[in-house]
């Protein structure tokens, strides 16, 4: 049985554009090697840090959400821990209204984006 997760993961400031996108790549590979399968994904790009993490105040932002195995997660997680360039991240199991909430972002960005 498969559940809907959310996870958003920030990288590293001082990461080239082309190393941001290569270690997006990599999860995004390492999720689809794993049977997940990818809904929806945002590049939020560099924002201020609520507080400083490793000496830096900013970071790269990544938003993905996908279905998968609950036995997925722990494997996932542990591949954020031992990447270097990820100094955060945050996985969250979606339920119906988190769902709802999602759709409700995701279709007020895009009428911001078309305006």
């Amino acid at each position: 049985m498969t559940n809907r997760y959310e996870t958003v993961f920030i990288l590293t400031p001082v990461l080239s554009e082309d190393q941001t996108k290569e270690t997006v790549k990599k999860f995004m590979a390492f999720l689809k090697n794993g049977g997940a399968k990818i809904t929806h994904e945002e590049n939020w790009g560099l924002k201020k840090l609520a507080y400083p993490i490793q000496k830096k105040s900013t970071g790269f932002y990544y938003l993905v959400e996908y279905e998968a195995e609950p036995e997925f997660i722990g494997p996932l997680e542990t591949e954020f821990i031992r990447e270097e360039r990820i100094m955060r991240f945050l996985t969250v199991k979606m339920d119906k209204d988190h769902l709802a909430f999602a759709e409700g972002r995701r279709d007020k960005s895009k009428k911001t984006a078309n305006a």
